[in-house]
Order: C-alpha cells, then structure tokens, then sequence
C-alpha cells in the first residue's frame, strides 16, 4: 500500500444501506469529500457544494472500516472516482476480502476492484442555478463513453433520481439509454428525488406504473425513512 495514498474524508459510519439493489444490507460507508458536479437537489452538500472533512492516509481509514466488523464497504461522497487514492482504498479492502460499491455519477472511469459499481448518471433536473456552476455541471454530467465502460466493465446498476417532472425526465431517461449498448433493464433504478418521507413516498407512487411497463425496478431512500435526512445514517 502506498504511503502517499489519502483521501479528504467527509464521514465514515456503519448503517444499512439505503439505496439501490443491495437495499438493507449492513455497510460501513466511505464518504469522500469532494465532486466535480453541483447538483441543484445534492443531499451532502458537505461533500460538494462545501467539501469538508480531514485529509486522511487510506492506512487510517482502513483501521476505521475494518473496526465496524462489517463486510460490506461503501465508497461514495462526492465522487469518490475522482481521487487516484480510492484505487488503494479499493484494493486494500478487497485484500481484506470485503464486498465493495462504488456511488459514482459516471462521469470518471478507473480500473479497481468493485463488486458493485453503483451509477448514478445525472439528468437535466440536477442542473443548478448558480451561474458560476450552471454550464460546468451541463457539460460535465453525462460521458456516453464513460458510462458504455463502466457499464462493459463492472457489475452496474443504473440509478436515476426522478424529480416532480416524472414524463420530462421518463423520455430523458430512455434517450440517454439508448445511447448505450447491452443495458439490461432490470438493472435501471429509479429513485424518486427528495429528503423527507412523506415527498418520497408520494414521488415514488408516481413512478409504480412507469417502472413496471419497462421491466424496471423502483427504489426509494430506506435510510431517510428510518433517520430522516442526517449526516452518519
């Protein structure tokens, strides 16, 4: 292991994962500290908008996962793709035999170990208002070629965050997967977008029907019904 690896590390907590197929299993999540988007509906601020979070050799943040017990290691933030250090924090992990996904936009390809590779490709609706970000963000937040190798390489799920425009962003949704080749479609999620439950609960009503005429599959945020939208959950 490199002694130069580190990574600003915005929390590391051990939850039940809230988001995707492997809903409700016990993980230790990494967040990383630091993102090359500015979603306008972004739920860690503190790990984007306004990075926070010391800077930590992966040596020490293997100690802190590796005291949780548990098997299954998140790597999220942020976007954790965009640090050369979470390529020695993913391999340090899998020598330690742990199952590992990666939460990332899709925006940045690496070669690491990954069990799961969890892409979350943003659409219009995340675009923000802030002028300094609006047409950074635009240009940056879908690489058709990043996906297609992410997608060719990993075990993937697909996760879009639908917002209250459900049809706007439906039609986004299949103009973007059909710009990519061998999706399979029980591997496209989607997520109503928001951070209280009553607005999940009612969004994800919404989007019953659409998923089942695509052979889709629909998740919601299991972690913000159980805890409310809080750091460390």
């Amino acid at each position: 292991m490199s002694d130069d690896a580190r990574l600003r590390i915005a929390e590391i907590f051990a939850s039940v994962q809230g988001e995707g197929s492997w809903v409700g299993i016990p993980s230790v999540f990494v967040r990383v500290s630091g993102c090359n988007l500015r979603c306008a509906w972004c739920d860690t601020p503190y790990a984007s908008w306004r990075p926070e979070g010391p800077v930590m050799p992966v040596g020490e943040i293997l100690e802190r996962v590796i005291a949780t017990g548990i098997d299954h290691v998140v790597l999220t933030g942020g976007e954790p793709m965009l640090f050369g250090g979470v390529e020695t924090l993913a391999e340090e992990c899998h020598r330690l035999g742990k199952t590992i996904t990666i939460e990332t936009a899709g925006t940045i390809y690496r070669e690491l170990p990954c069990d799961l590779m969890s892409i979350s490709p943003k659409l219009a609706n995340s675009t923000p208002q802030d002028e300094a970000w609006r047409e950074r963000h635009e240009s940056t937040r879908l690489q058709i070629d990043v996906l297609q190798r992410l997608i060719d390489r990993y075990r993937y799920q697909l996760k879009f965050v639908v917002g209250p425009n459900v049809e706007a962003d439906l039609v986004e949704i299949e103009g973007l997967l059909s710009r990519l080749r061998g999706v399979v479609p029980q591997r496209v999620l989607l997520m109503p977008e928001g951070t209280d439950a009553e607005t999940l609960h009612r969004r994800a009503r919404a989007l019953v029907g659409p998923v089942m005429r695509r052979n889709w599959r629909l998740t919601t945020r299991l972690h913000i019904d159980l805890f409310g939208n809080t750091k460390g959950t």
